[in-house]
């Protein structure tokens, strides 16, 4: 148990008094106060000295980190969540650390805390905080180390991280933007700029984390449908690579590429929809199920149309049928009426499909497959000027 002396308690009480809700907080000043606390010499009954908003519940993970959850008399935060967002402040200051985290307490969140950029690290695999507002000048681990590690994690890059600092020059700014920072306060806090600024960023991390799970689903559900058929193989999983090689021929977007490969997983999610005793037929369909099959282009659309993330997909998903000439579905386009993307997914898609085998087929060659999709292109089926492009793609590829 650790123990609050009577001049800790004084500083924190001098403390909260100097924070104006409207003005730059001013720190009292604290060579005289000893602020490491410990294990050993934390006392509860002292804590009762402590303003209500400020009394901590203190869970140790290390010795050097010190995670508390305060709540404030007059919560601001209004995130439609139940649950409270965490906030993580690191500073090696210990008056510095607990400005932020009273400032934080006082908006209702619940405030972790770290003294060093490594016990910073491993706090954020362990709680998974909403945000974290992250000292640049630490000894050892500095904030841009600690920035650049986690922007680089799958598990943590959707996690905002506003530098807090005293520099103020570009140079510092501009190698903050690099690491991956979302956004920069200086010290001393002004509590309603960084009120705004965490309310905002959390909200978008939530938002953002949203849109992730959903695509996740998604991806999901197209991976379910592709096990459906054991005819097709990895058929996705080879788009994706195809989608990828041919963009970057065609010196497409990063977006376009990234479109692309998306599509090579969903173009067919919409087969989700198809019952089985069509989808999985051994034989010629009917007229009657070849409308049926048709229409997993518009299911497909449908399922994907809610996401904002999906918007250059979903052009993929409907129009991959298509033709040039204006005889494919669904709503028989012709030339540069169909989206580019979809012309470019339907080339990789048909050469997949020729080069594997198939209950009903060979696999035919690279040179065969090439040959028939020539003899289409004759038909009036495909982009002359892409068809040839996407030959120059293959030769490359040899």
């Amino acid at each position: 148990m650790t123990q609050w002396t009577s001049n800790r308690i004084d500083f924190v009480k001098q403390l909260v008094n100097s924070i104006n809700l409207n003005n730059p907080v001013e720190l009292p000043k604290a060579e005289d106060y000893s602020l490491y606390l410990s294990q050993k010499d934390l006392n509860v009954e002292d804590i009762n000295a402590l303003p209500a908003w400020n009394k901590p519940q203190i869970n140790f993970g290390n010795d050097s980190l010190e995670s508390r959850q305060l709540s404030g008399k007059e919560s601001v935060v209004n995130l439609s969540d139940l649950e409270v967002p965490k906030i993580l402040v690191v500073d090696d200051h210990p008056a510095s650390r607990m400005t932020a985290a009273a400032l934080l307490a006082m908006e209702g969140y619940e405030v972790i805390e770290a003294d060093s950029g490594f016990s910073a690290v491993e706090l954020v695999t362990e709680k998974q905080p909403d945000l974290i507002l992250l000292d640049v000048m630490m000894p050892e681990m500095d904030g841009f180390e600690v920035c650049q590690l986690l922007k680089q994690d799958e598990q943590t890059r959707l996690i905002p991280i506003i530098f807090v600092t005293a520099l103020n020059d570009r140079r510092s700014r501009i190698r903050g933007i690099e690491v991956g920072a979302d956004d920069f306060l200086s010290k001393p806090f002004d509590r309603l700029e960084l009120a705004a600024r965490v309310k905002s960023l959390v909200r978008q991390k939530r938002l953002n984390e949203d849109l992730d799970h959903a695509e996740q689903v998604l991806f999901s559900i197209a991976k379910a449908i592709e096990s459906r058929d054991p005819n097709t193989g990895d058929h996705c999983e080879r788009l994706v690579a195809l989608g990828r090689a041919f963009g970057k021929h065609l010196n497409l977007s990063r977006h376009q590429i990234r479109d692309l490969m998306w599509g090579g997983y969903l173009h067919d999610i919409g087969k989700v929809g198809i019952p089985d005793a069509v989808l999985l037929k051994t034989g010629s369909f009917t007229p009657e199920e070849w409308e049926i099959i048709r229409q997993h282009v518009l299911i497909g659309e449908k399922i994907c149309q809610p996401l904002r993330s999906m918007r250059g997909v979903i052009p993929i998903i409907r129009h991959h049928h298509e033709r040039w000439d204006g005889s494919g579905y669904p709503d028989g386009l012709k030339g540069n009426e169909i989206p580019y993307l979809a012309q470019v997914f339907q080339m990789i898609d048909i050469y997949d499909a020729l080069i594997s085998e198939r209950p009903y087929k060979r696999a035919f060659t690279p040179e065969e497959a090439l040959n028939i999709m020539f003899e289409e292109t004759a038909r009036g089926w495909r982009n002359p000027e892409l068809m040839w492009k996407f030959t120059e793609f293959i030769c490359t590829c040899k």
